[in-house]
């Protein structure tokens, strides 16, 4: 997972919405009403002042738990053990020990600052512990993405009630949302620090049973990235079918799966362009158009644990919920986390009930906390979701979802870690189904030497006829 920080966000994150007629689009257009207005320059003043060029608060907290940014790690940063362009990056606060140890004995104590996730499985497992480390705001900004946010603030719009995207250019759309729709699309949207490459790893996804037996869901080869991260593509506004961004998977186990290949895409006005997606079967040996890769259909590659737009926290169309802006929180969440993310033996942290608290590093950080309410009349798993952006990278870090009887049913967490030298970020991810009493950790790409970042793949490489043939080696 390599991005905005979000961009690289693993495996399963592909294909979206059925294609809805332009009747539909119209009578949509109608009853939302016009585009969402940008803030405005005196507003947009606070850029670089006192709020980030992505829109975080430049300062710290009054307690003095949340230190003031200073530009995060910067590119020639160097711990021991680090060569520039390394794919493998130890942990530079490996050092460090926690500030306090959270349990299910003393939860009590920090409720207001947990996920509900976070608080049932401190409740629920003895084994269960959240050790809060000292914040480090490490987010680093490439000269692209700060240019590209001031601008956006000025002129970027949402368009189709909040749906589609409108005069905004690569990068942080809104980084003063006025709105959910506004704020999700900074997770949806952002670009890379760097221009000009795409990702390439293997990883592995782990489903761990309600007894503690961790099966092996997928394992395969991903490409990924957002054709608007070039120098061509940059400075450009983009356009209705624009492509923000895309995914590549070739499957190679279990043995059932091997030989399966995926591809999917996003565009900027899903009701212009909906999502499309593309499966290669091998006993089929032809490739064909994948329409319910999306929403909440389960996920195969975490045996059935999630949904397609469970991946990345959350990815795909918002045309199902009503996402509501709740406001900034300080919350305890994942951050950091070099441990887990670059270990090379994944049976070291998949442990039983959830993953190994030793290898998980949790810090104090400001989110932005959106609440999504199905729409009347749409179809979903979830009745209600809650998202927890980080306020540094616009990365969604963690969710709570709720059934229709409004029962806490599933949670995700995005375990995020910066890429200092190519100023981009990747993450593995976990996702608890709290009914079934079972997890998923996806995205695994420690054992594998890393992320690789490498130029684009061609024109011919995106297409969908490369699924099965010389494309996808």
């Amino acid at each position: 997972m390599a991005t905005n920080f979000n961009k690289f966000r693993l495996p399963e994150s592909a294909g979206q919405r059925p294609a809805r007629h332009l009747l539909a689009a119209s009578v949509m257009l109608f009853a939302c009403g016009f585009a969402q207005a940008a803030v405005t320059p005196e507003q947009a003043a606070q850029l670089g002042a006192t709020l980030t060029p992505i829109g975080a608060e430049m300062a710290g907290n009054a307690a003095g738990t949340i230190p003031p940014y200073t530009g995060g790690l910067p590119q020639d940063f160097a711990p021991p053990g680090y060569t520039p362009g390394d794919t493998m990056l130890p942990d530079p606060y490996a050092g460090e020990k926690p500030l306090a140890v959270i349990t299910g004995q003393n939860r009590e104590q920090y409720k207001d600052q947990l996920t509900a996730v976070t608080y049932e499985l401190l409740r629920r497992y003895p084994t269960y512990r959240v050790d809060l480390y000292p914040t480090h705001r490490s987010v680093p900004l490439a000269e692209h993405q700060i240019r590209n946010a001031k601008i956006n603030a000025i002129n970027a719009r949402t368009g189709e009630g909040g749906l589609a995207l409108e005069n905004a250019l690569p990068g942080v759309p809104f980084p003063i949302p006025q709105t959910g729709y506004e704020a999700m699309w900074n997770h949806l949207f952002g670009v890379s620090g760097l221009l000009d490459h795409e990702f390439n790893t293997r990883y592995e996804s782990w489903n761990v049973a309600s007894d503690g037996t961790p099966i092996l869901a997928t394992s395969g080869e991903v490409w990924g990235g957002s054709p608007l991260a070039t120098t061509e593509n940059i400075n450009k506004v983009v356009g209705p079918s624009d492509v923000y961004g895309r995914i590549k998977i070739k499957y190679n186990a279990p043995a059932r799966r091997a030989g399966e290949a995926l591809m999917g895409q996003d565009a900027v006005n899903p009701l212009v362009q909906p999502r499309r997606a593309w499966i290669y079967l091998p006993g089929q040996r032809r490739v064909k158009l994948a329409p319910d890769i999306a929403y909440d259909t389960p996920n195969p590659g975490t045996a059935g644990s999630s949904t397609y737009d469970d991946a990345g926290i959350f990815n795909g169309a918002m045309d199902r919920f009503d996402f509501k802006l709740i406001g900034k929180q300080e919350m305890i969440i994942p951050a950091n986390n070099y441990k887990m993310n670059y270990e090379k033996d994944p049976a070291k942290f998949v442990t039983a009930n959830h993953l190994n608290p030793d290898y998980l590093r949790w810090e104090l950080r400001r989110v932005w906390v959106v609440e999504a309410t199905l729409l009347p009349g749409k179809r979903h798993i979830y009745k209600t979701r809650r998202f927890y952006l980080d306020e540094d990278s616009w990365r969604a870090v963690a969710s709570d979802q709720y059934d229709g009887n409004n029962e806490l049913y599933r949670g995700g967490f995005s375990m995020g870690s910066v890429d200092w030298y190519h100023r981009t970020g990747a993450g593995n991810g976990v996702t608890y189904d709290l009914i079934a009493g079972r997890y998923t950790a996806a995205g695994i790409f420690g054992p594998f030497g890393g992320i690789k970042l490498i130029k684009p793949l061609s024109k011919g490489q995106w297409s969908p006829q490369s699924l099965a043939g010389s494309g996808i080696r």
